[in-house]
């Protein structure tokens, strides 16, 4: 029986021996191996494609782990030896095992089931945006009838309203003059949405009974990408942070009547740049609203809103500050530049902001950032074609989900009551968005 041959990978279907017959010594050339299998300690599975069986050593079992590289035996190299050829030039069973990938005279089949599994694939995709998308937003949290509603803003200025269910756009809503859409946000439930675009109005849109008209709509006068934040404050009464003309400046209104809360203005001679992302938060529905804003010059600021003043300042990046996240309930937040470095900062008592850790990136660049409501994970969106998934507890890397042809600028996690039924999305360049359901479990 023909073992292996020089680069075919093993399969399914081929016949396993007991590794102890795989040691230094296959016995006398021209013996035959037994042909029974060793017993598995799991039921096969299927990797990368291929149903494979499992060969997880337990006490029981003759499997054990392949032995470590030893004098002699160098991994991925080729040995030269004449033990390892058998009379009449012909390799043997251990020269073509030593062959093969993972070049250790051990059988593969182990080696290839003691591999990481691959990441996997999205669970459906949206096609049909005809244009980069730049803005994701769910609507999953209302009662059993209430259909799951995914909203993403496109390059092309369109509002596609996405049902989970058919995974059909239910209505597409045209109100930017065919500018980007940079910023969705509905306001209590699924019927008042929020939308920023590139020429220069964030409109409020009435979708209740099938309507898809504009109610009223703010002008910003602001040229550049900062998104909006929005924070409900009390029932029927939220607050908008944008951009404002000045290209340092922020302002604050309250919705929906209009009223401007607060413009924020760097001191004299702060060279912060534009704002480039901005987040509202409060640790609870009776403490004062703060705000965190990203610069272009690579720092975070604190504001607080009722005195229009910095609180605090740090400096954690060496290019713009592209976007941020914040967990108010630990005090911590997360931010990403244009550069190779993820920064994670805290907020001590004194409300001061601190750098609390950095994570090194392969690629530069990152769209968007994102804290699951939970806050047990969070995604980021890379220029790197990329959606990497991290542990919010201590950012450890849990996933890269590889699927994109083109820069990923958004990413967005369901609000399902049900955990198992939270998805992750993703809007691309390549006009699609990847629809994921990882880490649902409690």
């Amino acid at each position: 029986m023909q073992l292996f041959s020089p680069g075919r990978v093993p399969q399914a279907g081929d016949a396993l021996l007991p590794l102890s017959k795989f040691g230094c010594s296959w016995g006398a050339a021209g013996a035959s191996p037994p042909r029974r299998r060793p017993p598995l300690s799991e039921p096969p599975h299927t990797y990368g494609g291929r149903r494979t069986a499992a060969l997880r050593p337990n006490a029981d079992s003759a499997c054990a782990p392949p032995p470590p590289p030893s004098a002699g035996h160098h991994v991925g190299a080729r040995r030269s030896s004449a033990s390892a050829w058998s009379p009449g030039g012909r390799p043997s069973r251990r020269r073509i095992a030593e062959s093969s990938l993972c070049r250790c005279p051990t059988p593969l089949l182990p080696c290839i089931a003691w591999m990481a599994a691959p990441p996997p694939d999205p669970q459906f995709v949206l096609r049909g945006t005809s244009a980069a998308v730049h803005a994701l937003h769910f609507s999953c949290g209302g009662q059993e009838p209430d259909v799951p509603i995914l909203f993403s803003g496109s390059e092309n200025g369109l509002i596609n309203v996405w049902n989970l269910k058919t995974r059909r756009v239910d209505k597409a809503l045209d109100g930017h003059g065919r500018k980007s859409v940079c910023w969705v946000e509905t306001m209590d439930g699924k019927d008042r949405l929020l939308s920023q675009g590139r020429d220069q109005r964030i409109c409020l849109w009435d979708l209740a009974e099938g309507r898809t008209s504009v109610m009223d709509s703010v002008f910003t006068e602001s040229v550049g990408f900062c998104r909006c934040s929005l924070l409900k404050v009390a029932q029927g009464r939220w607050l908008m942070a944008m951009a404002a003309k000045a290209l340092d400046e922020v302002q604050v209104l309250e919705l929906p009547s209009k009223t401007s809360v607060c413009t924020l203005k760097p001191e004299a001679g702060a060279k912060l740049g534009m704002p480039m992302c901005l987040k509202l938060w409060q640790i609870s529905c009776d403490s004062q609203p703060l705000l965190l804003s990203g610069y272009e010059d690579g720092s975070v600021v604190l504001w607080n809103l009722s005195m229009g003043k910095v609180l605090s300042q740090l400096f954690c990046h060496q290019e713009p500050v592209m976007s941020l996240d914040f967990d108010s309930e630990k005090a911590k937040g997360i931010s990403g530049s244009s550069e190779k470095v993820l920064s994670i900062w805290s907020l001590n008592e004194q409300q001061n902001l601190q750098v609390h850790t950095t994570h090194r990136l392969v690629n530069a660049g990152i769209s968007d950032i994102t804290i699951r409501p939970d806050k047990k994970i969070l995604a980021t969106a890379g220029w790197d074609h990329r959606i990497r998934v991290f542990g919010w507890k201590k950012l450890k890397p849990l996933a890269v989900l590889d699927y994109h042809t083109a820069t990923v600028h958004c990413v967005s996690f369901s609000d399902h009551k049900n955990p198992s039924e939270r998805l992750l999305a993703a809007g691309s360049k390549d006009h699609r968005i990847s629809i994921w359901s990882i880490y649902t479990q409690t």
